[in-house]
C-alpha cells in the first residue's frame, strides 16, 4: 500500500499525533535514570543497544559511580568490564571517562544545559544531546532514532535520505509544544505497532489511516 496522493503531509501528522496521543496518553522515558548525569550516560550506552540491556547494565555502574567525581576515580578498564555487554565498550568506556572529565574541569560536574555544551562532550552526538535537552531539561527538541526515522519516512513524512533530514522535517511538521512528548509516542509506537521486520497493515492503526511507503529508508 502506497501513501496516499490525496492526503497532504499536514493532514497525515496530525493523524499520527491524534492517534498517538490515543494510544500513548503518558510515556515514561524509557532508560532509567535519576539526573542530567545518569540519563546522559544511558543514552551513550544505549547506540546499538537496547533500552533493556541499558536499564541492566547502568544499575551496576551507577553503584560504583553515578557522577563525573566518582566515574572518573574508576579506570577506563574498569568502566568498560562493566558495559561490555552494552556492546562497544572499549570507545563507550572511553567517552565516559573523558566526558565526565571534561564535565568536572569545565562545568563543576554539571551537565550543561546547551546543544553545544553537550555535543562537545566525547560520544555525545547530536541525537544524545537532543534526549539529554528534552528528558532532563525540558528543552523542545525532537531525538530521532531508527524507529523515528523508519516511521516517518513510512508515514510519507520526510524523504528518508537522512536523520538530519527526518528530524528537520519532523520540527516542521509537529507543533514545537509536542517534541517531547511526540518523538517517545513514536518509538512507543514503532515497538509495539510498526517494526521494521514482521510489519502486518491490519495491526497498525496509523498505518491503516495514512497508508505506508513500500519500502524502507535507505
Amino acid at each position: 500500500m502506497f501513501v496516499s496522493l490525496l492526503m497532504t503531509k499536514k493532514e497525515k501528522a496530525q493523524i499520527v499525533i491524534e492517534e498517538l496521543e490515543r494510544l500513548y496518553p503518558k510515556v515514561p522515558i524509557p532508560l532509567d535514570h535519576t539526573d542530567p548525569y545518569t540519563l546522559m550516560i544511558a543514552v551513550l550506552l544505549s547506540a546499538q543497544c537496547t533500552d533493556l540491556r541499558v536499564n541492566q547494565i547502568t544499575p551496576i555502574l551507577f553503584k560504583r559511580a553515578n557522577n563525573p567525581f566518582d566515574m572518573v576515580k574508576l579506570s577506563i578498564d574498569e568502566i568498560k568490564e562493566i558495559i561490555r555487554p552494552c556492546g562497544l565498550s572499549p570507545a563507550k568506556s572511553k567517552a565516559i571517562w573523558n566526558a565526565s572529565n571534561i564535565l568536572i574541569e569545565k562545568y563543576d560536574g554539571e551537565v550543561p544545559q546547551t546543544f553545544e555544551g553537550l555535543e562537545e562532550l566525547p560520544g555525545v552526538g547530536h541525537k544524545t544531546a537532543s534526549v539529554v535537552m528534552s528528558q532532563a531539561f525540558g528543552f523542545p527538541a525532537f531525538p530521532v532514532d531508527t524507529h523515528i526515522h523508519r516511521l516517518m519516512y513510512r508515514w510519507g513524512l520526510t524523504n528518508g535520505k537522512s536523520v538530519e533530514q527526518t528530524e528537520r522535517d519532523a520540527k516542521k511538521l509537529f507543533p514545537e509544544e509536542l517534541w517531547n512528548k511526540l518523538h517517545l509516542q513514536i518509538i512507543f509506537y514503532g515497538r509495539e505497532y510498526s517494526p521494521a521486520r514482521g510489519f502486518k497493515l491490519e495491526k497498525s492503526p496509523i498505518d491503516q489511516k495514512i497508508g505506508v511507503k513500500s519500502r524502507l529508508p535507505k
